[in-house]
Parts: C-alpha cells; structure tokens; sequence
C-alpha cells in the first residue's frame, strides 16, 4: 500500500469516527465539518441534506431524543479522490413503546461515498444497511405487547427500530437495504459506480 492511500484511509477512518462521536455529544459545529456542502444523509427516519440532517438531529436533541452509534471494523476502496468506506456499527436508541421504557439495538454497517475535494476528505452519502436488531424494555420486570401485524410491515432488519421510532412520531422509511436483497445489492452497484467517476445519487 502507497503512503499516499495509508494516509488517506486514515483520514476516513478519522472522519468516520468523528461523524459519530460529535453527532452522538451534540456537537453540531464540528459534526457539519465532516461533511461536503452537497453532502446526503439517509436513515429510517430522515432522508435529506446534511444540513437538514443536522438541523433535525439537534431538534431532536433538545427533545431528549436518545439515538447513540457504536463502530467496529472497517473496509475501505480507495480510488484517486474518491472512497467507499464501510463501518460495522450498532445503532442503540431509547424510547417509549406503549408506555414502556424500551431500549433497541440495531446492528449493520454505514455504507459511505466518500471524496477528497480541496484536500479534504468529506461525506457526499451516508445509506446505513441495516442487518438485524431487537427491542427491550429498560426494566427487566416491564410486560410489553407488540402489535405484530405493524412490527410485520417493516423490514426485517430493522423492524423493531422502526417501531420504536414510529412510536415517538416519526415517518420511517420502509426500503431501506439490508443484509441480503435487491435495495442492498443496488447500493453495491452504485458503490461500484460511485468509484468508477459517477454520481452517488
């Protein structure tokens, strides 16, 4: 490997780790430094700009809304200034389901479009796949009943997040990719894409 793409890795992996470190602190100054100006986030419950996805996770923030990400291992393609990064991470989130305090734990990856601009590496787009997960009341002693048939029309991967997160109001989409399938096997296509000199979107 060339020093040039040893330092480049470093710096996604630096930049990977700092989208989740001030993103989960609340530090939403630095948190907009990791991204381009034209850069997309997509989520189950939000799908915009970086700008709005900031915006929208500071309200929710002052809210009390709890959503917290954890990373692991990482894979990284390098192609001139452009980069696709993808990050082991679980998504752990706390919230009230039928009146019960319920934490849930989401485990996927971030599959990341990454380019160097100016000498900077920055977020064009951020498409989470979504893998498995599960719901759990915080007291151990708590009788939650889940209705079926609405856990039933989200996804398996992410089911039980998207019922938590519609429980305290939000809109979640319901195509996100997963761990195998079409919307997973179509991101990889644009990855490849992405690399090859293409749009990311």
């Amino acid at each position: 490997m060339s020093d040039a793409v040893s330092e480049d890795r470093s710096a996604i992996i630096a930049l990977v780790n700092n989208w989740a470190v001030w993103r989960d602190a609340g530090d939403w100054d630095r948190f907009r430094t990791v991204w381009h100006d034209d850069g997309h986030m997509m989520a189950t419950w939000f799908q915009g700009s970086a700008d709005a996805f900031i915006e929208a996770s500071r309200k929710g923030w002052e809210k009390g809304v709890s959503i917290l990400h954890f990373l692991g291992g990482v894979a990284i393609d390098v192609v001139g200034p452009r980069a696709i990064a993808q990050t082991k991470m679980t998504i752990s989130q706390r919230g009230e389901v039928h009146g019960v305090t319920c934490d849930v734990v989401c485990t996927g990856r971030f599959y990341d479009f990454l380019e160097n601009r100016a000498g900077r590496w920055g977020f064009v787009l951020r498409q989470p796949i979504y893998e498995k997960d599960r719901l759990d009341p915080v007291d151990p002693a708590a009788k939650l009943e889940l209705d079926q048939e609405m856990l039933r029309c989200f996804p398996e991967g992410y089911r039980h997040l998207a019922y938590l997160q519609t429980q305290i109001g939000y809109d979640v989409k319901r195509d996100m990719p997963g761990l195998r399938g079409p919307e997973v096997e179509a991101l990889y296509r644009r990855g490849r894409a992405w690399l090859d000199g293409k749009s990311a979107t």
